[in-house]
């Protein structure tokens, strides 16, 4: 499998990451069943595993470490804090306080004593970055994180922690984890090339848009979460209906070119120059088999072109498929003064 180095840090990733969050009580339960999983990636070549402190509460995480004994200088290992652990609303965010905290939790379950890329899951508004770089710097100073990244950042946020890095002399984010797909364009014009700017890694999630992409007859078939996956495949909603019109249209792209749709998908993902890896987040061997079958395909300029037709560069079809819309758009407090 074909490898990048990430963001300039030097470390040699593979362009399939395995993304952990479907391991545990979130999808897969059978913790046997995991680790065989992950061994079957890392024999096919795939070195970069990506999980949080978040996913199934930490048992992820355990998981993983369960998979990584005896492999664990085969792997760049990717784990994430900030998300809520509890309902203790000091057990969050970006402050010292919980990172220290945060990191030993994780190093725990990991099993291991260092974490190659150590993320933040979201920006904190509540914590000043320079308390954020700092502690995190600390850190890769104690030798507890080799290098820091960040998650879902807007593009000015992205900017700021650079700015701040530099200002202050503390360790700067070197990568970057957006959703990123052939129905979800949007960061194509504004994180990804503010990643490039800055020289950053980035780290794909979402490649087959939760199902729409998957070429299954039936994408909410075997949806973890039902009630998700109505309000996902709504045909009510005119984002899904664009996103139905532009499915139709690229499933026949893809039988013209003689591809599986879900291996058209990640391809395009990864055609991006932008782009260091692409996660890929299966939940049974038969998926992730699936996936591996097209770790090597690259797409025409041709099919490229068609794609671009279909759905333009820069545009997401539903603007509700966006996870990190600005708190003055999400939040309608944030918009009104107090009465």
């Amino acid at each position: 499998m074909k490898r990048r180095i990430l963001g300039g840090t030097g470390m040699s990733v593979s362009g399939f990451a395995l993304g952990a969050m479907m391991l545990g009580a979130m999808g897969n339960t059978d913790h046997d069943e995991s680790v065989g999983l992950i061994h079957t990636a890392l024999d096919a070549g795939i070195n970069f595993i990506d999980t949080a402190d978040v996913y199934s509460a930490g048992e992820s995480e355990e998981i993983v470490g369960k998979a990584l004994k005896g492999r664990r200088d085969e792997v760049v290992l990717a784990t994430k804090f900030a998300l809520p652990m509890g309902s203790d609303t000091n057990h969050r965010g970006g402050s010292r306080r919980w990172i220290m905290q945060a990191v030993e939790g994780s190093l725990r379950r990991l099993g291991t004593d260092y974490i190659d890329l150590y993320q933040m899951h979201r920006w904190d508004p509540d914590t000043d970055p320079d308390e954020t770089l700092s502690a995190l710097s600390d850190l890769i100073r104690a030798g507890k994180v080799r290098t820091i990244g960040s998650s879902l950042f807007h593009p000015e946020q992205i900017v700021e922690a650079q700015w701040v890095a530099e200002r202050r002399n503390h360790q700067r984010f070197r990568s970057e984890q957006p959703p990123y797909n052939i129905l979800l364009r949007g960061i194509e014009a504004t994180t990804l090339p503010t990643a490039q700017r800055y020289g950053m890694g980035v780290l794909t999630f979402g490649p087959l848009g939760s199902g729409w992409l998957s070429g299954r007859a039936d994408p909410t078939a075997g949806h973890r979460n039902a009630g998700a996956a109505t309000r996902l495949f709504d045909q009510t909603e005119p984002g899904n209906q664009a996103k139905a019109e532009a499915v139709g249209k690229l499933t026949e792209l893809a039988a013209e070119a003689g591809l599986k749709m879900s291996h058209l998908a990640v391809a395009f993902v990864l055609t991006h120059p932008a782009i260091t890896s692409v996660l890929i987040g299966p939940r049974t061997p038969a998926q992730l088999t699936d996936l591996l079958a097209g770790a090597d395909i690259e797409l025409s300029d041709d099919v490229l072109d068609r794609i671009d037709e279909i759905v333009p560069p820069g545009v997401n079809l539903n603007q509700q498929d966006i996870l990190f819309l600005p708190t003055t758009l999400g939040d309608k407090h944030a918009r009104r003064r107090p009465r």
